[in-house]
């Protein structure tokens, strides 16, 4: 039987291989230290857990959902934006529930992409958003984010061909994988390009509420008029340390979220009614474990960039996010650094190939690593480093 070109296009999953790596290694029965995938290790707080038990032994919520979400949690996003960012938004028709924000930013493709449009994506990006585009028929153009120009998309070097036939943009800020921010200014200019040329914007913003030095990420749904163009995609997983439970949510433009959730209508049959009840408690239970968690990992991003500099990469701060962006040391490309370092200390990143060409040069290393685990990673880098003469090939 053959399968459909548009499976035959697509990548394997960055993500996959990398565990797929981890496993046979461990399988052999050799200790891994992995800083690749940024899964929080710190666990669920206790109140939201204790609300899932509760829901879980409600036989109603043993049958099946509304793939729309609850009302109740429509309301408590709703209430949650307003109090964290000023946003204003109508919880019946601005406000969309999804089983983990992944699943809507795959499927958004599909409200807007038809065969022959395009999309324009970061690069280096998550790389859902491309493998969304290419199941809708569409086609990915990708604006280069560099160091250079503090890793933000440059607008003006958009083709006149190619901003004709854009109907999406995708942005993500703070960013994966690069860590790098963007203010209201840079959000109110996205709102002006995606006028001016008919496009429909979808920020993805999973980790405004990781953040460090007393800094508070904006939502890009509070630059004038973003409303008018554009969404914003947020999960739990990880501001309640939700990876598992699969829940976020969609908010903003009223069309384009009716298109999303009419999608979901037709190929879902929505969250599970106690998850959604654990969320809401979420949203609206205590917030007090959001600057806990951060100030575990602002600690745990101080050890990490400090020894990394001090083995003689290159490793910058990042002001939020998980995630730290370091360079290669020379003489490797990202791959080659990320295979050498598993094969020779059994310490696993990312190679920043895996986002994009433009991530080549990098390796993106996770914040989301027991301390115990962080140290003797970290240790075998020093190792490792000894052993390759200052990181170069011999």
């Amino acid at each position: 039987m053959k399968v459909a070109r548009r499976i035959e296009n697509l990548p394997p999953y960055l993500f996959v291989e990398i565990t797929k790596k981890i496993a046979a290694k461990r399988a052999k029965g050799e200790e891994v230290i992995s800083f690749a995938i940024g899964d929080p290790d710190i666990p669920t707080p206790a109140h939201i857990i204790d609300r899932l038990v509760q829901a879980a032994r409600d036989p109603v919520n043993h049958r099946y959902p509304e793939s729309e979400g609850l009302p109740e949690l429509h309301k408590a996003i709703a209430e949650w934006y307003q109090k964290r960012f000023g946003v204003t938004l109508d919880p019946d028709k601005e406000v969309l529930p999804l089983l983990g924000a992944k699943e809507g930013i795959a499927h958004i493709a599909l409200c807007f992409i038809d065969p022959g449009d395009v999309a324009l994506v970061p690069d280096p990006a998550y790389p859902v958003y491309a493998i969304g585009t290419l199941l809708a028929g569409g086609e990915s153009y990708y604006l280069p984010l560099t160091e250079k120009n503090n890793f933000l998309p440059d607008y003006a070097s958009i083709p006149a061909d190619i901003l004709k036939k854009a109907k999406l943009l995708w942005i993500n800020y703070p960013n994966n994988p690069t860590g790098a921010i963007a203010d209201l200014d840079f959000f109110k200019r996205t709102v002006e390009f995606a006028k001016q040329h008919n496009i429909g914007v979808c920020h993805d913003a999973p980790y405004t509420e990781v953040a460090f030095d007393g800094y508070k990420p904006v939502s890009f749904l509070q630059a004038d008029g973003a409303n008018e163009v554009g969404v914003e995609f947020h999960s739990l997983s990880k501001s309640y340390n939700m990876t598992g439970w699969r829940i976020g949510m969609v908010v903003g433009n009223a069309e384009m979220v009716n298109a999303l959730k009419t999608v979901k209508s037709n190929v879902d049959s929505g969250i599970p009614q106690a998850i959604q009840l654990a969320a809401i408690e979420a949203l609206r239970g205590p917030q007090n474990c959001i600057p806990e968690h951060n100030a575990l990992y602002q600690r745990r991003r101080d050890l990490v960039v400090d020894m990394l500099n001090s083995l003689g990469l290159e490793a910058k701060s990042p002001k939020a996010s998980l995630y730290v962006w370091v360079k290669v040391p020379p003489g490797y490309n990202s791959a080659d650094f990320a295979t050498d370092l598993l094969e020779q200390v059994g310490v696993v990143v990312t190679p920043g190939l895996g986002y994009g060409k433009s991530g080549e040069g990098y390796v993106r290393l996770s914040l989301t690593i027991s301390d115990a685990g962080l140290v003797k990673g970290l240790s075998k880098l020093a190792g490792w480093r000894d052993s390759k003469n200052q990181f170069r090939r011999k």
